[in-house]
């Protein structure tokens, strides 16, 4: 039967701790809701991690090739104890306390980054320390660790910092008469021990170097983003106020021509109030003319009537 999808197991353990059970809860009533009464199930039998686990599980879901790195280097451990090479252990166990310590930081800072997660100085990192411990030492934990569902943190104590089976190699009674030929084989393994330092440290000075060099190209293109970004502001700020200028203006304008069409309206009333008297006055002249006219004719026709009878 297939459990429950792989995205909302993540989502659930990533979850704090103190707000794992409503948001499984949740989604397992959704599921109900939703017609999947299995799926529902399956969520409701999810159990909660405790902070240690919690911040064990975030790193394997957020950073899974940093626990992938762990994995190999916990291979190599494995190893050099099994064909008892005391240098290479030691190399390695010095290389372990460095990655682990890399990694409890790593789970530091993705804490800070999750709301609702405890505050720094409250997260159990000794435990999630000895857990990484644990997984170096035994490839089931080390699965666990991966798979990002832990429940709990995991101890181990079976792995110390001086490697033990160097022990194993000078015990059994009194050493063997023949210990020049023997003592050649130590001093091969330190010299190549000694070399693969060597080389390690070269790594690191050549990683250190590169993550240097990156670091002022990082901060070059910071100061040159700022830069740009502050440039972007202030030509914001003035297309800001070249808007605001215009846009007064442009009210002034609208006020200006909302008053020359009422100034406009008004003449046209005034025309067309001219040119109806102006009409009147050119009808009552015609008028007056014509008047004229019909008098004077008059007065013709009399004027010749009086010379008629003389």
């Amino acid at each position: 039967m297939p459990g429950p999808p792989r995205e909302l197991v993540e989502r659930l353990y990533r979850t704090p701790p103190d707000r794992f059970v409503a948001v499984r809860d949740a989604a397992a009533a959704e599921a109900r809701h939703a017609g999947d009464p299995a799926s529902a199930r399956q969520i409701a039998r999810l159990r909660r991690p405790t902070v240690a686990a919690w911040l064990v599980n975030l790193l394997a879901i957020e950073r899974p090739e940093l626990l992938a790195d762990l994995v190999q280097l916990a291979d190599a451990l494995r190893d050099a104890q099994r064909e008892l090479r005391g240098p290479r252990l030691r190399e390695l166990s010095a290389q372990r306390r460095a990655v682990v310590g890399a990694l409890v930081a790593e789970v530091r800072r993705l804490a800070a980054g999750v709301e609702g997660a405890p505050p720094g100085g409250r997260l159990p990192l000794g435990e999630v320390e000895s857990t990484l411990n644990a997984a170096l030492s035994d490839a089931e934990v080390a699965e666990q660790v991966r798979a990002g569902r832990l429940l709990r943190s995991v101890h181990y104590a079976g792995f110390g910092e001086v490697p033990r089976p160097q022990l194993r190699l000078v015990t059994g009674g009194e050493e063997p008469p023949a210990a020049p030929p023997r003592e050649r084989r130590p001093d091969r393994g330190a010299l190549r021990a000694e070399q693969a330092r060597r080389a390690a440290r070269a790594e690191l000075a050549r990683r250190r170097t590169a993550l240097e060099k990156e670091l002022t190209r990082a901060r070059t293109d910071q100061e040159r983003a700022e830069a740009e970004l502050a440039g972007a502001a202030a030509t914001e700020r003035d297309g800001g106020a070249a808007l605001d200028a215009v846009e007064t203006e442009l009210a002034e304008l609208e006020r200006r021509r909302a008053i020359a069409e009422q100034e406009l309206s008004r003449a046209r009333l005034a025309r067309r109030a001219a040119e109806r008297a102006a009409s009147a006055a050119r009808r009552r002249t015609g008028e007056v003319e014509a008047a004229m006219e019909a008098l004077m004719a008059e007065e013709g026709d009399a004027g010749g009537g009086d010379g008629a009878a003389d």
